[in-house]
């Protein structure tokens, strides 16, 4: 005999609408109720997980801003002491300025960073230490998000930018009184006039001065072209990130309205 005797007369058969669509006996609304919490849940916690990798990227930003910048700012101070000025010789007023401005700006803007990160730091690590997925919010990174830009721009763009600066300055005022004795090439420096036919240009510390600009020059060149370059491509990462996001979200926003149209149908 077949089956259909089987089946009690009173019973009617289930209907495909009240049956969920991966033919499981679940409840139609009971289904939609579950995917609607699943798609909910998944988005907080990539939001969630999108919180704490901006947190761990700012705490790598302000701990690389503090070494870079207690680095560079030590050597700036180190040169400044240590540079051994010619007292024989007479430098050029506007050498001079240039060399003290510029250790001026460079350690301020590498202590200005520093103290940045040393304000901040500690509260991100404090929260980043923390096991608890909704901690995150606790950190300071997100209001404090311009300032910790702000000390990562003064001690790798800025600040670098300054060091290479520096550098030169720093051969400049080493090597130009080199090989300058006896010639008249002190009084050329003061405004004076040379003894020797064809000036400062012959004697050797002008010759290695710059040499030393010259290939520093090409150096700070490729420095801001690399530095406008990450920039764009990091720029344009983030921009692809937010359309993936924004058509994740447009997908999930397509099918809870789908899910509420099947349900309304019902």
């Amino acid at each position: 005999m077949s089956s259909e005797l089987n089946v009690p007369m009173g019973s009617p058969a289930p209907r495909v609408s009240d049956q969920a669509p991966d033919g499981s006996g679940m409840d139609y609304r009971d289904w939609v109720r579950r995917s609607y919490l699943e798609l909910v849940s998944s988005n907080h916690h990539s939001v969630q997980a999108l919180s704490w990798r901006k947190l761990y990227l700012s705490r790598a930003k302000l701990k690389a801003s503090s070494r870079t910048s207690a680095l560079l700012s030590g050597f700036a101070m180190v040169a400044m002491v240590e540079v051994d000025l010619n007292e024989k010789y007479c430098y050029s007023r506007l050498l001079l300025i240039a060399f003290s401005v510029c250790t001026t700006v460079l350690v301020a803007v590498h202590l200005f960073a520093l103290l940045i990160s040393t304000c901040i730091l500690p509260n991100v690590e404090a929260v980043s230490n923390i096991h608890n997925l909704n901690s995150v919010s606790e950190s300071p990174h997100e209001r404090m998000h311009y300032y910790i830009e702000l000390a990562w721009g003064f001690s790798t763009a800025l600040g670098i930018l300054l060091f290479l600066a520096e550098v030169v300055l720093i051969c400049w005022i080493k090597f130009l009184p080199v090989g300058s004795d006896g010639n008249g090439d002190a009084a050329a420096a003061c405004g004076g006039t040379t003894a020797t036919p064809g000036g400062p240009q012959q004697y050797s510390g002008w010759q290695a001065a710059l040499a030393s600009t010259i290939i520093m020059v090409p150096v700070g060149v490729i420095f801001v072209v690399f530095t406008i370059h990450f920039y764009r491509s990091l720029v344009r990462h983030k921009t692809e990130r937010h359309h993936e996001e924004i058509e994740e979200l447009h997908k999930i926003k397509v099918q809870l309205d789908g899910h509420e149209r099947g349900l309304l149908a019902v």
